[in-house]
């Protein structure tokens, strides 16, 4: 327990975040399974606005704090490289 006023604030803060962040790293893992549901599907149209969600969340998440800006870059460069063989098959 911290012993400081301004520790224990930080205490309570920090617990916010954290459930934040779960929230939203929750809601960015959503958005890629729901874009690799729609690549089993089979359907074109449906992957293509699915991986575009998840772009887009992807890019929401580093300006949230919540993933590093090459761990984003990583994680849509291999999204959109599967897509790509996708269509390609």
């Amino acid at each position: 327990m911290p012993n400081v006023k301004s520790a224990a604030k930080r205490v309570k803060v920090i617990k916010k975040r954290t459930l934040r962040n779960a929230s939203l790293r929750s809601a960015l893992r959503t958005y890629i399974r729901r874009f690799e549901e729609a690549m089993a599907g089979a359907n074109r149209e449906e992957a293509q606005i699915k991986l575009r969600r998840a772009l887009r969340a992807i890019d929401k998440a580093v300006t949230k704090g919540i993933l590093h800006k090459n761990t984003a870059a990583r994680k849509k460069s291999r999204l959109t490289r599967r897509f790509n063989k996708f269509m390609a098959s």
